[in-house]
C-alpha cells in the first residue's frame, strides 16, 4: 500500500471583491428597436477592435491602444471607445488564458499516452516506480497511438498561436455558430436562430467613472430608475434629449442590493451597466456592477469556528450537510438540499442557488458562523487516460458545478456573515464511512457515505482527526457489549497486537500473606474450623484379640 499523501491546512476563502445586481426593462417597441440598432453598430465596432487586437500579437503597448482608441472614437464617441478597447483586453487576456490551460491539458494527455504505449499489454500499474498501467488490448494500443499523433498536430497549431499572439474567439459563442448548421436537430428555424445571434453579438456595456453624473456617463441610471444613453455619432439622429442622449420609457429598480447601489450613485461613484436581450423570453434586461473598495477581510480560521461549523459533502445531485460542535461532534440530523443539473443553463443556475439559500438558511437556524466544503479541483478528472473507459464517471464529473457552486456559495455566504472554509478533500468519503456511517445508523436513521462525509469535512475544518473518539466503557467487564474502541496514534509500534495485562491478581481480594486474618493460617481455609483440617493417624490393630 503506498504512502497517503499529505493533507492541505484548511483556510477561510475571502469574499467577493465585486457586485453585480440585475433587473428587467420592460421597454417599448421603440425603445427595443433603437437598442438594436445601437448594440448592432457597437457590435460591429467591438468585432473588429479585437481582430486589429488579435493581429498585433503580444506587441501590444500603449501607442498601439491610443491609435485603435483614436479610431473608434470618431466612429462612436470617445466613452464607447474606451468602453470597447477594454472589453477587447479584457477578452484577448482570457482567450489567452485558456490557450495557455489547453497547452498544458495537451501535453499531459501526450506525456501520459505516451508512458501508457511504453508498458507492455496488461501490464498493471506500479504507484511507488511510477509506472502507468498498460493497455488491455492490442486494438486499444493502436487505437491510442494514432489519438497521440492527433494530438500532437493539435498542440502544435496552438503553440503556433501562443507564439504569435493569435487568438480565436467567436463573438456569440461557438456552440451557438456551430447549430447554425444543425437546425433541424435543434429544433430551430433560420430567422430565429438569426435573431439569436444577432443579440448575443450586441455590444451595450459601458463602465463607470467616478466622479461623473450618477457613476457613469455613457449608460446613465437616475436614483428615479431613469435609463438613458450617449448615441454613437453616426446615430445621433435617434436623441430624444438633449446632447445626443436617449431616454427609455421605462424605469427600472434594483431590489436586491438596491441600497448599495443607490448610496453608490448618489456619491457619484463609479457604476457599470450592461444592456442584454434576451430573445428566448423575449425580455430585456439590466445589469449594475461595482467594485468594492475594500474588500471585507477574511475571519481568522478560529473565530470562524467558534460556534461550530456545517460541513458539506458536495455530489453531483445533492448537498449532504451536518452541522457539528466545536468539539467536533455531529448535532441534530443530516441534511440533504437536492438540486437537478439538467435542462438550460438559467434552470442548473437556479437550481444551485436555491440548494445554496436552503443551505445557508439551515446554517443560520444552528447558529454556527461557518460553512465547511472540499477543495475540490476536477481540472484533468475528465480525461480518458486518467478514468480510462468509465464514461459514466467521467461525465459525472464533467457536470460537477464545483467551480461554480464555489463561488456562488461564497458569494451568497457574504451577504449572511458566514465564512467558508476549504479544506482538503483527500479520504473524506473513505474515512468517514469507515468511521461514522455504521455507529451513527439505527433503526430509524439510515447514514449514507455523503452523509458521513460532511462529518469527515467539518472535523477537518475544525481541526480534529476524522476518527471518533473513544467509546466510554460498559457497565461490566465482559465482551458482551463489545470491545472497547481505543484507538492507538498511527505512530505508536506494536498497536495492532492485543493489549498487556496489569501486573496483580485479577480481582480486587487483598493479595497472599496480607489482611486482617494473615496470620491466623488456619482462617484461610474454607471452613471456619482449624480442628476439621487436622491430620490424624489410625491406631494399630492389637495382636491378641
Amino acid at each position: 500500500m503506498g504512502a497517503l499523501r499529505e493533507v492541505a491546512a484548511s483556510f477561510v476563502v475571502p469574499g467577493p471583491a465585486g457586485v453585480a445586481v440585475r433587473d428587467r426593462l420592460r421597454v417599448s417597441d421603440a425603445d427595443a428597436a433603437v437598442l438594436t440598432e445601437v448594440g448592432v453598430y457597437l457590435g460591429s465596432l467591438a468585432a473588429g477592435d479585437l481582430a486589429e487586437r488579435s493581429r498585433q500579437g503580444p506587441a501590444h503597448d500603449a501607442a498601439g491602444w491610443a491609435v485603435r482608441k483614436r479610431e473608434l472614437t470618431g466612429r462612436s464617441s470617445a466613452r464607447w471607445a474606451g468602453s470597447i478597447t477594454k472589453a477587447t483586453h479584457d477578452q484577448w487576456a482570457l482567450a489567452r488564458r485558456g490557450q495557455a490551460a489547453h497547452m498544458a491539458w495537451l501535453r499531459g494527455q501526450i506525456a501520459s499516452i505516451e508512458a501508457r504505449l511504453a508498458r507492455p499489454l496488461g501490464a498493471k500499474a506500479d504507484k511507488r516506480a511510477g509506472l502507468a498501467r498498460g493497455y488491455a488490448t492490442r486494438v486499444e494500443w493502436h487505437a491510442k497511438s494514432r489519438r497521440l499523433q492527433t494530438l500532437k498536430a493539435r498542440l502544435a497549431v496552438v503553440e503556433a498561436d501562443w507564439a504569435a499572439g493569435r487568438v480565436r474567439v467567436v463573438r456569440g459563442g461557438k456552440r451557438l455558430a456551430h447549430t447554425r448548421h444543425h437546425l433541424e436537430a435543434a429544433g430551430l428555424e433560420e430567422h430565429a436562430w438569426r435573431e439569436r445571434w444577432r443579440a448575443e453579438r450586441m455590444f451595450l456595456a459601458a463602465d463607470g467613472e467616478s466622479g461623473k453624473r450618477f457613476g457613469n456617463e455613457t449608460l446613465r441610471v437616475t436614483d428615479t430608475g431613469q435609463v438613458s444613453l450617449k448615441l454613437p455619432a453616426p446615430l445621433a439622429h435617434l436623441a430624444n434629449a438633449p446632447h445626443g442622449r436617449f431616454v427609455l420609457d421605462s424605469a427600472v429598480v434594483f431590489k436586491h442590493r438596491g441600497q448599495e447601489w443607490l448610496d453608490r450613485i448618489t456619491v457619484n461613484r463609479a457604476v457599470a451597466y450592461r444592456i442584454h436581450h434576451d430573445v428566448v423570453r423575449g425580455r430585456w434586461y439590466i445589469t449594475a456592477s461595482w467594485q468594492r473598495a475594500a474588500p471585507a477581510p477574511a475571519l481568522p480560521l478560529q473565530a470562524a469556528l467558534a460556534r461550530g461549523v456545517v460541513g458539506v459533502d458536495m455530489n453531483d445531485d445533492h448537498l449532504a450537510a451536518w452541522h457539528l460542535d466545536m468539539h467536533g461532534n455531529p448535532i441534530g440530523e443530516p441534511q440533504r438540499y437536492f438540486y437537478d443539473l439538467t435542462g438550460t443553463a438559467q434552470h442548473r443556475d437556479a437550481q444551485i442557488r436555491h440548494a445554496l439559500t436552503r443551505l445557508l438558511h439551515h446554517a443560520r437556524r444552528c447558529g454556527a458562523a461557518a460553512i465547511a466544503i472540499e477543495d475540490l479541483d476536477f481540472t484533468d478528472g475528465t480525461s480518458r487516460e486518467k478514468h480510462g473507459r468509465n464514461k459514466r464517471f467521467r461525465r459525472l464529473i464533467s457536470r460537477f458545478p464545483t467551480a461554480k457552486l464555489r463561488s456562488r456559495l461564497v458569494s451568497m455566504a457574504a451577504e449572511q456573515d458566514i465564512a467558508v472554509v476549504a479544506v482538503d478533500p483527500a479520504y473524506t468519503s473513505r474515512w468517514g464511512a469507515q468511521h461514522w456511517q455504521k455507529p451513527l445508523t439505527t433503526t430509524t436513521r439510515t447514514i449514507s457515505r455523503h452523509d458521513a462525509a460532511s462529518i469527515a469535512v467539518g472535523r477537518r475544518a475544525l481541526g480534529h482527526p476524522i476518527r471518533r473518539r473513544t467509546t466510554p466503557p460498559p457497565s461490566h467487564q465482559s465482551d458482551g457489549a463489545g470491545h472497547r474502541t481505543v484507538q492507538a496514534r498511527p505512530d505508536t509500534r506494536r498497536r495492532e497486537g492485543t493489549r498487556p495485562h496489569p501486573p496483580g491478581p485479577r480481582t480486587g481480594c487483598a493479595p497472599p500473606g496480607h489482611g486482617a486474618k494473615a496470620g491466623d493460617q488456619g482462617a484461610q481455609h474454607r471452613s471456619g474450623h482449624p480442628a476439621e483440617h487436622r491430620s490424624w493417624q489410625q491406631d494399630s490393630l492389637p495382636l491378641s484379640l
